[in-house]
């Protein structure tokens, strides 16, 4: 882990350097605040900070302070290395952001120590973040495919709708569905059925602009948004969408499997909740299925779009 030492001694500095690298951390030095605050607003800083009390340009008081501004970076772990050993001063240092306090002349022992607890709030820091991000992906991620599940692609379908309504853009939305997935199951075993819904969300989000997005809605069922499109040219995108499934096999398990979907497209209309948009792609999409599959079908929604599967559909 790296270190910052600011220190406008060169005495004091390379005392610390050397003292602190034999400790195996890496050393990043500074001679005076300015230089640790401009080190410090790199993405890469290091996580570990040694500050001088007093330093020409900005004081460690100072650059503590201006640490706990960038709010938007990584927690930065502070100690003050000063020779005002006053309650006073512990209390300020404290107060302006420091998390320990160690006096000059240092003992070696004792800031070893509050650098091996400096790292460990640090590295725990670390640890919970990426739980936490762990458990924001699954809420809003599909753990199969890594696709958006249906809730996120459904939030996202409310967002551009509502950007539409304010700014009078448009959006196509796509409703997909693999054609006789069952059979494959049946046939190949549940492992190979994760492999191909693996392998068309891959081909999937590979296919659609940066700005598109792809949801796993259900099963075998995605959803597709492509902002800024109108009816046409969302068809000719659920089309190519369309030949890029079909066009090549998916492998598993030494066989080579030919998958096929069929495609309902919609466009967004004003004052259309996204559940009629949804409903209407829905129903365009079992009307390809009706039409003979792997085909691309598009329906306007109505004023009040109902979901009705046809009697004897069969996925």
């Amino acid at each position: 882990m790296k270190v910052l030492i600011a220190e406008d001694s060169p005495v004091s500095r390379h005392v610390l350097e050397a003292t602190v690298k034999k400790w195996d951390y890496e050393v990043v030095s500074a001679h005076d605040g300015d230089q640790a605050l401009e080190i410090l607003s790199h993405a890469d800083a290091p996580r570990l900070v040694i500050l001088d009390w007093m330093m020409p340009g900005r004081s460690g008081i100072e650059v503590c302070r201006e640490i706990r501004k960038l709010v938007d970076q990584p927690y930065r772990y502070v100690i003050l290395l000063t020779s005002r050993t006053q309650k006073e001063d512990f209390i300020e240092g404290m107060n302006a952001g420091a998390d320990d306090y160690v006096s000059k002349p240092f003992d070696q022992k004792e800031l070893q120590v509050r650098l091996r607890a400096g790292r460990r709030i640090v590295e725990l820091q670390d640890e919970l973040l990426r739980a936490r991000e762990s458990l924001r992906r699954q809420a809003t991620h599909d753990s199969l495919t890594g696709l958006k599940n249906r809730g996120m692609i459904f939030d996202l379908l409310s967002t551009e709708m509502s950007r539409c309504e304010r700014e009078g853009g448009r959006c196509g939305v796509v409703m997909m569905d693999l054609d006789r997935f069952k059979n494959i199951n049946d046939t190949y075993g549940h492992a190979c059925g994760d492999t191909v819904l693996r392998e068309t969300a891959r081909r999937l989000s590979e296919s659609v602009r940066p700005y598109d997005a792809v949801g796993r809605y259900g099963g075998e069922e995605f959803l597709v948004i492509l902002p800024g499109c109108d009816a046409e040219t969302s068809a000719n995108q659920a089309e190519r969408l369309r030949r890029v499934l079909a066009e090549t096999p998916v492998v598993h398990g030494g066989h080579a499997i030919a998958i096929t979907a069929s495609f309902g497209v919609t466009e967004w209309r004003s004052g259309h909740l996204p559940e009629a948009l949804v409903n209407t792609a829905d129903e365009a999409l079992y009307k390809a299925k009706h039409a003979g599959r792997n085909r691309v079908e598009f329906l306007l929604p109505t004023v009040e779009t109902v979901h009705e599967v046809p009697i004897g559909f069969v996925p």
